[in-house]
C-alpha cells in the first residue's frame, strides 16, 4: 500500500519536479566536465617539452605508475564528490577527476594527432561514435525505466580482471589487441548504463555532482577504447 508521500532519500522517490531538476543538473555538470576536459587537454598539448613528458609517462614502468596515481586520484575525487560537508568539496572532486582524465588521455591523444593520418578527424569520429552510443544507452535506461543496479557487481569483478590484464601487459610487454579494446568498449557501455540507471533510481537529491562524475568516468572510458579501436584500424589501411 502506498502512503502517497515521496521518499526524500532517493531521487526516484522524490517529487517529479525534484527528479527533473536533479537529472537536468547532472547532465549540465557532465557537459561542463567534458568541456573542461577538452580545454585542459588542449592546454596540455601546447606545453613546451610535451613529447619528453609523454615519454616519461609511457616509458618502462612509467605507465604503471600513472595508472596507479590515476586510481588513487579517482578514489579521492569520488569521495570528495560524494561529500556531505560542502558543495565546494563536491565541485573540487569533479574538477580533480576531470583534470586527471585529461592527463591520462594525453599520450593517446598525442599519438593520434602525431602519428595517425588525419588524426584530428579520427578523434572527432571517436567522439561522435561515443556520443551516439551514449545517447542510445541513455535512451534505453530512461525508456525502459529498469533498475540496472545489479550490474554493479559484474562491473566490479570485470574491472579487477581488466586491470590485471592491463598490468600484466605492461610488465610482460604484450599487446592487448583489438579484441581486448572491443571487450573494454562493451564494459564501458555497461558502466554508462549502470551509472545512468543509478541517476534515475538511486542517487539522493543534491548528489548531482557525484552522479555527473560517475557518468563522465564511463563515457571517458568508452571514448578511450573507441579511439584505440579506430587508431588500430587506421593502421590496417
Amino acid at each position: 500500500m502506498t502512503t502517497g508521500y515521496a521518499n526524500p532519500y532517493v531521487v526516484a522517490g522524490a517529487e517529479p519536479s525534484v527528479r527533473a531538476q536533479f537529472i537536468k543538473q547532472t547532465y549540465f555538470h557532465l557537459a561542463g566536465a567534458i568541456a573542461i576536459f577538452i580545454l585542459v587537454e588542449s592546454m596540455l598539448l601546447q606545453l613546451p617539452g610535451i613529447e619528453s613528458m609523454i615519454l616519461k609517462m609511457t616509458g618502462g614502468m612509467g605507465w604503471l605508475l600513472v595508472l596507479g596515481a590515476f586510481m588513487a586520484v579517482s578514489y579521492i575525487a569520488n569521495k570528495w564528490a560524494m561529500s556531505d560537508s560542502s558543495k565546494a568539496m563536491q565541485y573540487a572532486g569533479l574538477a580533480l577527476f576531470t583534470v586527471a582524465e585529461a592527463f591520462i588521455f594525453l599520450p593517446l591523444i598525442y599519438i593520434a594527432l602525431t602519428y595517425v593520418p588525419a588524426g584530428s578527424e579520427l578523434i572527432a569520429k571517436a567522439g561522435l561514435i561515443t556520443a551516439v552510443m551514449v545517447a542510445g544507452i541513455t535512451m534505453t535506461a530512461f525508456v525502459t525505466n529498469k533498475d540496472f543496479s545489479f550490474l554493479g557487481g559484474i562491473l566490479t569483478i570485470g574491472g579487477f580482471v581488466a586491470m590485471g590484464i592491463i598490468v600484466a601487459s605492461i610488465i610482460f610487454g604484450f599487446d592487448l589487441g583489438l579484441i581486448f579494446s572491443g571487450a573494454m568498449a562493451i564494459f564501458a557501455s555497461v558502466s554508462v548504463l549502470h551509472s545512468t540507471s543509478n541517476i534515475i533510481h538511486h542517487y539522493p537529491p543534491g548528489k548531482h555532482v557525484a552522479a555527473a562524475l560517475s557518468l563522465f568516468a564511463g563515457i571517458a572510458l568508452l571514448f578511450w577504447y573507441i579511439l584505440q579501436i579506430l587508431i588500430a584500424l587506421s593502421g590496417r589501411d
